[in-house]
């Protein structure tokens, strides 16, 4: 039996996290508007069919790494984008982390993804891994090599400090925490 939710009630549910998976692969909101905008066209136009909920939200996420990943790749984009302006921060991050969010910024989107996944949307690593249609083990040495890029990165700068503070557990955020 499929799993029916109206596109209505996805983009009401899922929306967000499309959106800011987006603002993290593409690096600014115009881009990150037209990736949200392209998964929820898809949404409606192709009428996939899901096995549950956990499938649809696997399929967005999907469907808006690989809108962000063709964004990045068509030929207007082929140079390095800016971070974007303070403005544009998360007001979250733009109060307590931006020293955090511009390092996550600058890891390749391979490495940005599964940390924006993991740490802002509380994704477990067996999640991340079927969202983005790898092995559990791809995800987690993902997850591993992101972190050390971000560890050398932040070590340059004061913000180490604070976001080694976070991880002090084994790099689990507050909700995967057994």
């Amino acid at each position: 039996m499929a799993f029916l939710m109206e596109p209505e009630m996805a983009l009401e549910r899922y929306g967000s996290m499309v959106y800011r998976l987006a603002l993290a692969r593409t690096r600014n909101s115009a881009d990150a508007e037209d990736v949200f905008q392209e998964v929820f066209l898809r949404l409606v136009r192709s009428e996939p069919r899901f096995e549950n909920e956990e499938h649809l939200k696997a399929w967005l996420i999907h469907t808006a790494v690989n809108c962000g990943r063709s964004l990045w790749k068509s030929i207007a984009r082929r140079r390095e984008e800016p971070l974007p302006p303070d403005g544009e921060l998360p007001a979250r991050e733009a109060e307590e982390n931006a020293g955090v969010y511009y390092s996550v910024m600058r890891l390749p989107p391979r490495y940005r993804t599964v940390i924006h996944l993991f740490y802002y949307e509380d994704m477990p690593i067996e999640e991340i891994g079927r969202a983005l249609r790898i092995s559990y083990s791809a995800a987690a040495k993902r997850l591993s090599r992101a972190r050390e890029l971000l560890k050398r990165d932040l070590m340059k700068g004061e913000e180490y400090e604070e976001f080694s503070e976070r991880i002090q557990d084994g790099g689990q955020s507050p909700a995967h925490s057994k």
